[in-house]
């Protein structure tokens, strides 16, 4: 997450909000709020997990990273990454490449 909080300027930019969530209580979540510089949801429940099609681990009772890109209507989904552990996330720069590409695609 704090890649995608060093290039928050960069986000900000091309119109882009970063979210992030967690199963966390609000004083966990606040730590991690604290190194960021963007929101960060808390409580996220397995119905919620369950929902947006992640993996819930019973052992630690926790959502395995699931990352979205949402385009500008908040509802489509323009890129999503499901992983079971640390990595495959998403890197915040390639994100940011997306974004203009998908932009320049407009412009054509």
């Amino acid at each position: 997450m704090v890649g995608f909080a060093n290039l928050k300027e960069e986000f900000d930019k091309i119109g882009v909000s970063i979210v992030a969530a967690s199963v966390d209580p609000i004083e966990k979540a606040q730590e991690v709020a604290d190194e960021v510089n963007f929101p960060v949801a808390y409580g996220v429940t397995r119905e919620q997990a369950d929902m947006l099609g992640s993996w819930w681990e019973d052992r630690r009772q926790i959502v395995q990273p699931s990352e979205f890109v949402l385009g500008p209507d908040g509802n489509t989904i323009m890129s999503a990454s499901y992983s079971d552990g640390p990595l495959g996330r998403m890197d915040a720069a390639d994100i940011v490449k997306m974004v203009n590409f998908y932009e320049s695609m407009k412009n054509k």
